[in-house]
């Protein structure tokens, strides 16, 4: 048996847990990242004279950096291992959080942004990885719901930070970020461990040690070096050395790009958005961000609720009915914010529902791919994914200086995001999570 079906089928260790915690608390820098800008649109846009188009660039910036981060350094996680990759892209982050909070233009603060997107898109394209590989298979999409929960955890406090500073200088939120993203990386580089699997396949030096060590905190019996050579063994006998993954797995990898498109699409616009559109729509900036901050409290709470409901359901069918759930309470939000308490209600649901989605193609993407190409897999559809979210800002933009009402925007965002549940459907025959005979071979 491998490491990995050891894993899948022993019961969480408190370390475990742990460990998902530290991936969590990584997660939380990118929902920071992404509502620093969000929330401070309005004061951002006001001191540097920017239109809809040119704000819609600079949080794309940010999401271009994202994308290129996933999809050129996830490679390099299979080469170095994931704890180097994710401690370099740490320091990336942190650089880009404090150089955006001293920028003195617009320019400085968009290759700063970019910055910081590269950092947040390696730690990403690791850390979504380590926190499946580090969960057994009956608690990894409640461990993948906890771990998205960061997204939400970390919009929070950007939200609330952005509040207390309406009126004052935005630039606190980004030095706060830039404070978090270095805590982040003294406490990473104490505690999280390496990938159990990479050392498995890489076998640098010391592996075995390494392993037994981090089995030994888990409550699990050593292996010796024989075992490993087993491990391998199987590995080149099922034909895992072989580099013609992605044209077997052509059709589920479009498939899995698609839904992370679509549903990056509207999640990145809902919370991208949502404070600045508010604003100009007639609501003040304490109003709007309050608003915001609706979507950011639901997120905390919905990739759980998804992780529970995936406990009873299959995965990919919560999913569907998650996408579909998040387009109509978003049409549903758009009207209801001329009431604020009732648009804060709903806007929570709203922030639940599309975390949600986020934690459901976490969840339902890795086990698409075999243990030697998942981190590349998912690098990649996270990267991909990130051209939904890229898109999604600068077509607000656009349409919105053509003339675009809020509610237009909301409404075609929606209709994105519906989209997902036809991808979901097509991608069931390639799903072992909806066969669960098959789901066994296809995790080990």
């Amino acid at each position: 048996m491998t490491l990995t079906a050891r894993i899948g089928a022993a019961p969480m260790s408190g370390y475990q847990w742990l460990i998902v915690a530290l991936c969590t608390f990584m997660n939380c820098l990118d929902g920071f990242d992404v509502m620093a800008v969000a929330f401070t649109g309005p004061s951002v846009t006001e001191e540097f004279g920017l239109n809809g188009s040119q704000f819609g660039l600079l949080v794309s910036v940010g999401l271009i950096g994202m994308a290129l981060g996933s999809m050129l350094l996830a490679p390099f996680a299979d080469l170095i291992g994931r704890r180097p990759l994710i401690l370099i892209s740490l320091v990336l982050g942190t650089i880009g959080m404090f150089g955006a909070a001293m920028a003195p233009s617009v320019l400085v603060m968009g290759l700063f942004r970019l910055v910081t997107g590269i950092g947040v898109g390696g730690i990403l394209a690791s850390t979504n990885v380590i926190a499946s590989e580090f969960s057994n298979t009956k608690n990894r999409g409640l461990a993948i719901g906890i771990y998205t929960a960061g997204y939400g955890i970390g919009a929070t406090l950007a939200s609330l930070v952005a509040k207390t500073t309406v009126g004052g200088d935005w630039r606190i939120v980004f030095y706060a970020g830039g404070f978090g993203t270095l805590l982040a990386l003294i406490v990473i580089a104490v505690l999280l461990p390496e990938s159990i699997a990479f050392l498995e396949q890489r076998r640098p030096r010391g592996a075995l040690e390494r392993i037994n060590k981090t089995l030994a905190r888990m409550r699990m019996d050593a292996i010796s070096s024989s075992d490993l050579d087993q491990a391998s063994a199987a590995r080149k006998d099922a034909g895992q050395a072989g580099s013609g993954w992605l044209k077997q797995l052509l059709a589920p990898t479009i498939l899995l790009w698609i839904i992370f498109i679509t549903i990056m699409f509207g999640f990145y616009f809902v919370n991208s958005w949502t404070p600045t559109l508010l604003a100009e729509e007639g609501l003040s900036k304490s109003a709007a961000v309050t608003a915001g901050m609706a979507i950011s409290i639901g997120g905390t709470v919905g990739s759980v609720l998804y992780g529970l409901a995936a406990r009873l359901r299959p995965p990919r069918v919560v999913l569907i009915g998650f996408s579909l759930l998040s387009a109509a309470m978003m049409v549903v939000f758009i009207l209801s914010t001329s009431v604020l308490w009732l648009g804060f209600g709903i806007g929570v649901i709203v922030g639940a529902l599309i975390n949600g989605c986020i934690a459901g193609a976490y969840t339902v993407g890795p086990p698409l791919y075999p243990s030697h190409v998942r981190s590349v897999g998912m690098g990649w559809a996270l990267g991909m994914g990130r051209i939904g979210a890229i898109l999604s800002p600068t077509i607000a933009g656009l349409l919105k200086d053509a003339g675009a009402s809020a509610t237009q925007l909301y409404v075609g965002a929606a209709a994105v995001v519906a989209l997902c549940a036809l991808a979901l459907v097509a991608v069931r025959k390639h799903d072992p999570d909806s066969t669960p005979a098959a789901a066994e071979p296809a995790t080990a």
